[in-house]
């Protein structure tokens, strides 16, 4: 079998989808992470296709070196990795196809059925009150935990930050029994981290994400000593390389790769052994509930030690819920996911609406 063509649509205006074919009639899909999407199918169509094109989807690993080898040279990892991360999936997907495999089996098979998921909210525009009632909202329907967004992206220590005063009203509309979990996205110095920590400690919040800017790990290290709360990072890491100095230096306590960031499944896979080894627990960063929350489900299934809630995005997904681009949705039931048993990612495509999305774009959206 060899790989004949690859495509990269753009859907929405946003989200970027690789379709893999190859000449014995099994296509492949992939999906990239949605920030700078012409940069990701720029990538694609300029540095990898050719790479990959004439290949043997089986080797997963030497066509990823490949990728990136070539992505090295051409720029930075975040951008490339991101790109290489949705060939990398649908090879995965073809793999699985070619075997009659759903993916986890690949992968070593899954330890039960479904997934625990938690509500991840990209808002930042409720008043704490308003928060507390969406969270509050989401745990009628079964989520046992709730993701909010919080501070100022972009700035540091901005005097507008509420995140203690909607953790607070949140604890008080939810109770005890649900889990509160904030992600920061890099806004605090550390030591209004760990002001804002200790008191984030009172509210039982379950874990702290990504408190301080990306490049400060030895802040990170010192905040996660100073608190008893657990630090969450790993979605802005890339590489194996990049985990390594992450778990060695920054030493959060839950560390958070995302497989179509990471370069894929086949790197997702080597990071994990760097983390495991250092006795780190895991859980996903998944912002994207199609092809990015299939394959972690996969993955996850199968692990001890990713033993948490993993993230799912709430909010409206105009390719999953206004006009499907999946034959056969992959919903969300009394807060858990069940992995699909299909050959490959287990995911049915509408390539109709696939297309239309790609030439009918509205706004681009802005989640994180």
């Amino acid at each position: 079998m060899r790989v004949t063509e690859i495509e990269c649509l753009i859907l929405d205006g946003t989200y970027p989808f690789v379709i893999v074919r190859t000449d014995e009639g099994i296509t492949g899909y992939g999906e990239t992470f949605r920030r700078g999407p012409h940069v990701q199918k720029a990538a694609i169509d300029t540095i990898f296709a050719s790479l990959v094109i004439g290949k043997d989807p089986f080797n997963t690993a030497e066509i990823w070196n490949a990728m990136y080898s070539a992505g090295n040279v051409a720029g930075p990892s975040g951008a490339l990795q991101t790109a290489a991360a949705a060939i990398d999936i649908a090879l995965w997907d073809i793999k699985g196809k070619a075997l009659g495999r759903p993916l986890y089996q690949l992968l070593g098979g899954k330890r039960k059925d479904r997934i625990r998921v938690y509500a991840s909210s990209l808002r930042r525009d409720m008043t704490a009150v308003e928060e507390a009632n969406r969270a509050a909202l989401f745990q009628t329907e079964g989520f046992t935990g709730y993701k909010m967004h919080s501070a100022v992206p972009g700035a540091i220590d901005h005097p507008d930050d509420r995140t203690v005063e909607h953790v607070r009203e949140m604890r008080e509309a939810v109770g005890d029994d649900f889990e509160i979990l904030v992600d920061i996205n890099g806004a605090y110095s550390l030591h209004n981290a760990i002001e804002i920590g200790k008191q984030l400690e009172d509210y039982g919040v379950f874990h702290f994400e990504q408190p301080l800017p990306i490049w400060d790990l030895d802040g990170m290290a010192a905040l996660a000593d100073a608190l008893t709360i657990p630090i969450a990072a790993g979605e802005t890491s890339y590489t194996r390389w990049e985990f390594l100095e992450l778990v060695t230096r920054g030493r959060p306590d839950i560390v958070q790769p995302d497989v179509i960031k990471c370069g894929g499944i086949s790197e997702l896979i080597n990071i994990a052994a760097i983390v495991s080894s250092h006795g780190k627990p895991m859980t996903v960063h998944n912002t994207q509930p199609i092809i990015s929350t299939a394959a972690h489900l996969h993955w996850v299934v199968g692990r001890k030690d990713v033993p948490y809630a993993q993230e799912y995005n709430i909010e409206t997904v105009s390719i999953r819920d206004d006009r499907p681009i999946l034959q056969e949705p992959l919903p969300v039931i009394d807060g858990h996911i069940t992995v699909p048993e299909k050959p490959g990612l287990g995911l049915e495509f509408d390539e109709e609406a696939m297309r239309w999305w790609s030439e009918n774009t509205g706004e681009p959206g802005h989640q994180n």
